[in-house]
């Protein structure tokens, strides 16, 4: 059940209601603040709950039943899908957001040649690497603090929001401090107790899909992140591990019109990490505008041919230039706002 407060109901009211609810002894009330709407995901036994008169209670707008496991990131009780603000940027179904930048931070000089490349480009947000999760544990893990530091200089010159991974609970605290959005990667998507520190930092949240998870698994995923009191998530398709070897993943593009009728969250595609391939990236962006997608992130590295993490998926400034321009004008024909 998801109980839908009015825009302008206090937090004396909110506090009451969620005093009603466990009164009740046999539910929970969990409490996700979003742009527009407090919303309070009630678990535990529905009909002890709603014998308490909830639509007379001050503050109420609605009560919504939910059939889905995921309560809080369900379509339903939503009249339209959300929009997540990030710094001045909006993601969501008005709008297509193009994300950008290198895979991994390596230094400041790659860093913010790949910003400037991002900003010529019309990126909106400027993706980048601080930590690294790698296969292999003698591979680049990424210059942590070090990264942060570099991706503050590149916002600061560029004026582009950043986007970076965080990939350990005790780390959540200071990358909140530099990133306007923390990136949930795909090897973390399931690490529950960093899911729960994201979530009670309020920042907006990028959540990959598992390499090898269902679409029901990664919108639980995301609950876990709502119950903790962020509705401020954005899901990106980042491919899923099958036998195909002609790609490094396969990109599951009928992932993005069912999660847009199971779910209100925005969602975004990354054909970078799905491809392996810079020579698909194009023609996986154009299928990710055509069903749907709120915007796509791509990497960009000045010369891939050196690069630390991924170089193959990586794009040079001029081919990024031409992939904004195709699908900034697709994304237009559309319906959308870029």
């Amino acid at each position: 059940m998801l109980i839908i407060m009015k825009k302008e109901a206090t937090e004396e009211e909110l506090q009451a209601l969620i005093s009603k609810i466990h009164q009740t002894g046999a539910a929970e009330g969990f409490v996700s603040r979003g742009q527009f709407h407090t919303v309070i995901g009630v678990v535990g036994d529905p009909e002890k709950v709603a014998e308490l008169p909830l639509l007379a209670m001050p503050g109420v707008e609605r009560v919504q039943r939910v059939s889905r496991p995921f309560k809080m990131v369900s379509a339903e009780g939503h009249e339209r899908a959300s929009t997540v603000p990030v710094d001045g940027v909006s993601l969501g179904p008005d709008s297509f957001t193009i994300i950008a930048g290198p895979c991994a931070v390596e230094n400041e000089e790659q860093t913010l040649e790949s910003a400037r490349a991002a900003k010529k480009a019309g990126a909106h947000m400027l993706r980048g690497g601080a930590y690294k999760p790698r296969t292999s544990p003698y591979s680049f893990q990424g210059l942590a603090e070090e990264g942060l530091r570099i991706l503050a200089t590149a916002r600061q010159e560029t004026g582009l929001p950043i986007v970076t991974e965080v990939l350990d609970s005790r780390d959540v605290e200071k990358v909140a401090e530099v990133a306007d959005m923390l990136q949930i990667g795909t090897r973390n998507m399931q690490n529950f107790s960093l899911l729960k520190e994201v979530g009670l930092t309020g920042k907006p949240i990028m959540l990959k899909r598992g390499m090898n998870s269902t679409i029901e698994e990664w919108l639980m995923a995301a609950e876990h992140i709502a119950r903790h009191g962020n509705l401020r998530i954005v899901l990106c398709e980042r491919g899923i591990r099958t036998f195909e070897t002609a790609t490094r993943n396969t990109l599951d593009i009928s992932a993005i019109p069912v999660v847009r009728e199971e779910s209100h969250l925005p969602v975004i595609v990354d054909p970078s990490h799905a491809a392996g391939r810079k020579s698909l990236i194009v023609p996986l962006a154009r299928a990710a505008v055509a069903v749907g997608a709120d915007g796509v992130m791509v990497d960009v590295h000045p010369t891939p041919e050196t690069a630390l993490t991924d170089g193959p998926q990586a794009l040079v400034p001029e081919e990024l230039y031409a992939l904004t321009r195709e699908i900034k004008e697709l994304a237009v024909r559309m319906g959308r706002t870029v």
